[in-house]
């Protein structure tokens, strides 16, 4: 019953996926940006789904698991660092990219002023973000599929490749049908899967335990569970715990350098919707996102003991315990639905990276465009299969490493400057460098790494601006 209610949302999905072909017009613009023709609710769908990934379900529950009340502070900082951004960029870059006329992230971002009185083509700025986004969106792609094998391997006990090879089979299979259009349709039906999951597990594993004051009871039992701060932070009491919540800010912020997220506010129909886009998905994250906390929370008195217990299990491990078979196929469908929203979008960027930016010749053609994209996802799986890191620290290594390079310049270029291809070149790889340094060095316990990189990065472009002016355009 568990597989077959599995096999049955996963079918409804594909078909989804598929049936998007019918909407094809068969060209580059349409296969990665969908014409610029999604309705606003759609694109917040998609975009939440995407942004609430196989880390959600595994990452941040684990994590969540471990900690106990303190991860709060990451989820206010991570919403509103994240709303905050988007005031200031999601019309702009929408707008941008109809300028430039551009299909990729990178090209947005290189050729901003394309059209303008002054301004010059990018390309090598442009083939520097493109192979940045390569390589970090392959790493953030093989998380996804290992958080969807880890949940086949708890409830099925599969082979825990069986779960990447099939996750990479399906997101193919629709990539290849339809594009981002394909992507976008999947992930809003993914998205009513995921929260519905979600809010089931939330209501069924409170009342195992009792009601809502026996579970605060039970967690208050557990020491430190119920702080407000974590116990490891480099500066104590509130300083430190201040400290902390700014960082996660810049977490949040940092989704405007995710180019498989922001790819979704690009593929809007109309910039002057960006609202209504907007709406739909900070209302569907915020509830998401505080019922995932909820249960990550709930799983610690519920399992118990985390040193006999791989804390990335709590929610296939509690699905299994506390719902009957046809649940378990729900919840274990939201989990996958959730891995497979963000894996498809990673591919499909990885794709545009190569098709678009790197390569000397762009690839216009769609039948070639498709084979490289089933080549990114065989890529991803083998990285997947390799992958001997937990789904949370890839993903956030990837994340904060994308946002530190792209966040600084894209923010820059949306106040209106316009720095050099040198400079904005040089304060990519500085946000970057000065993130994976931070990271490698165990200063992310003291301050998330996207913090220092990301204000290093606009440092160098203001600076960088006023010491070597570009000429920039009469117009735009």
């Amino acid at each position: 019953m568990v597989v077959t209610s599995f096999l049955l949302f996963l079918g409804v999905f594909v078909a989804i996926g598929l049936s998007s072909v019918r909407r094809s017009r068969h060209t580059k613009q349409d296969y990665y940006l969908a014409s610029s023709s999604v309705h606003p609710a759609l694109v917040g769908l998609s975009a939440v789904a995407t942004n609430n990934s196989g880390y959600m379900f595994i990452g941040v529950i684990g994590y969540t698991y471990a900690t106990g009340l303190a991860v709060i502070w990451i989820m206010l900082g991570w919403i509103l660092g994240d709303f905050l951004a988007s005031l200031f960029v999601h019309q702009r870059l929408r707008q941008a990219t109809q300028r430039s006329g551009e299909v990729s992230y990178a090209g947005v971002l290189s050729h901003w002023y394309k059209g303008a009185p002054g301004a010059q083509r990018r390309d090598g700025l442009q083939r520097l973000i493109g192979v940045i986004s390569l390589v970090f969106l392959l790493a953030y792609a093989s998380a996804q599929l290992v958080a969807g094998s880890k949940a086949l391997h708890v409830l099925f006990d599969w082979p825990t490749w069986g779960g990447a090879v099939m996750g990479a089979t399906l997101v193919l299979a629709y990539c290849w049908a339809g594009g981002i259009r394909a992507s976008i349709w999947t992930d809003a039906a993914q998205s009513v899967v995921m929260i519905t999951a979600m809010g089931a597990m939330l209501w069924v594993a409170t009342a195992a335990l009792g009601g809502v004051s026996e579970s605060l009871h039970r967690m208050s039992t557990v020491d430190g569970f119920l702080d407000w701060f974590p116990k490891d932070l480099v500066l104590p009491g509130l300083a430190g715990g201040v400290l902390f919540a700014i960082s996660w800010l810049f977490a949040g912020m940092s989704v405007i350098g995710q180019p498989h997220i922001m790819i979704r506010f690009m593929a809007l129909d109309d910039p002057r919707r960006m609202q209504r886009a907007r709406l739909w998905y900070y209302l569907w994250f915020l509830a998401f996102y505080a019922m995932a906390t909820g249960v990550g929370m709930l799983s610690r008195v519920y399992l118990g003991d985390p040193a006999a217990f791989d804390a990335e299990l709590a929610l296939p491990t509690m699905a299994q315990q506390l719902f009957p078979p046809v649940l378990v196929g729900l919840m274990l469908a939201g989990i996958f639905a959730a891995t497979l929203s963000t894996a498809d979008s990673l591919i499909l960027s990885c794709s545009a990276a190569l098709t678009h930016d790197v390569l000397p010749q762009r690839i216009e053609s769609t039948r070639a465009i498709k084979w490289v994209t089933a080549l990114v996802c065989m890529l991803a799986l083998a990285w997947a299969l390799l992958n001997r890191e937990s789904v949370f620290s890839l993903v956030i290594l990837a994340w904060s490493a994308l946002a530190s390079a792209f966040a600084p310049l894209l923010l820059v270029l949306c106040s209106g400057r316009h720095p050099g291809q040198t400079l904005s070149m040089i304060a990519v790889i500085a946000g970057l460098a000065v993130s994976l340094i931070w990271r490698f060095a165990g200063l992310h316990s003291f301050m998330y790494e996207g913090m220092p990189a990301i204000l290093v990065g606009l440092l160098i472009l203001l600076v960088g601006q006023r010491l070597w002016p570009d000429r920039r355009p009469a117009s735009v």
